[in-house]
């Protein structure tokens, strides 16, 4: 799946848009290397996403197309 799809999908980027230009602007990295909006991720990824001055880390649990609101926090598991 697409990074900007999955970033929308887990709602860890509520709009696809905002998502694909995070990804651009080289704030999104996929394990360590900054990531395009049309690069793939997978099940134990570890996404990095620079919001403001601060980063978060997350890691892939778990990939779908489409997810309900109340079960999209279950696809990633954040880490510190």
């Amino acid at each position: 799946m697409r990074i900007d799809k999955f970033l929308k999908v887990s709602r860890i980027i509520i709009r696809r848009p905002i998502a694909k230009k995070a990804c651009d602007g080289g704030r999104v990295k996929i394990n360590g290397k900054v990531a395009k909006a049309g690069d793939d991720v997978k099940v134990g990824d570890i996404l990095e996403i620079s919001f403001g001055s601060g980063t978060n880390k997350y890691e892939i649990l778990d990939i779908k197309e489409q997810t309900a609101k109340n079960d999209a926090a279950n696809l990633y598991k954040i880490i510190d």
